[in-house]
């Protein structure tokens, strides 16, 4: 069994296996039906403040729902992104599929946040424990990525090596 997987790293593809699918789902109904999308569930708490607070139009509000499952969807980008990084043993082991999670949280924890806001500016308790949650797994991840140590780098030893000639290689291994 391979021993390479980092803490964050691990965390990180739970993370994603669940907000892909999630936030997927909510960003392309709120790209077939704006107004509508936007007073489920996962996105009540930002339609009443709109609604309340903002008084938008009609045509306001639809932009404001794209623009919210344009956010979702750069997150669910960087979180694929991260995936496909963490498939490949070279890239993971270096740690540079941490960029790509980084992002996610960043943007994610911002949406999560504002979300939450609004939620607790509306009154919408269910709504606030929805965002609350996702808010807190996010910052998780965050700081287990930032307490972790990092990663090391077993590819630059490998590049070094390959510079090295026959006999120089074979004085390192004996070594």
């Amino acid at each position: 069994m391979s021993t390479n997987w980092r803490i964050s790293s691990f965390n990180g593809a739970l993370l994603a296996a669940y907000f892909i699918p999630t936030w997927t789902i909510v960003a392309f109904r709120i790209m077939v039906s704006p107004i509508h999308a936007l007073y489920e569930r996962p996105n009540i708490a930002v339609a009443l403040f709109i609604s309340d607070h903002l008084q938008l139009t009609g045509i306001a509000t639809v932009r404001v729902a794209w623009l919210l499952a344009l956010g979702k969807l750069t997150v669910v980008a960087f979180f694929m992104l991260f995936l496909a990084f963490l498939v490949r043993a070279a890239i993971r082991k270096t740690g540079s599929s941490d960029e790509a999670l980084a992002m996610a949280l960043a943007i994610g924890s911002v949406i999560s946040f504002a979300s939450m806001v609004m939620a607790s500016q509306v009154g919408e308790t269910q709504a606030l424990r929805l965002h609350a949650t996702e808010l807190l797994m996010l910052l998780g991840t965050a700081i287990v990525m930032l307490v972790e140590h990092p990663a090391q780098g077993e590819t630059g030893n490998a590049a070094t090596t390959d510079a090295l000639g026959p006999d120089q290689r074979r004085l390192l291994n004996n070594r």
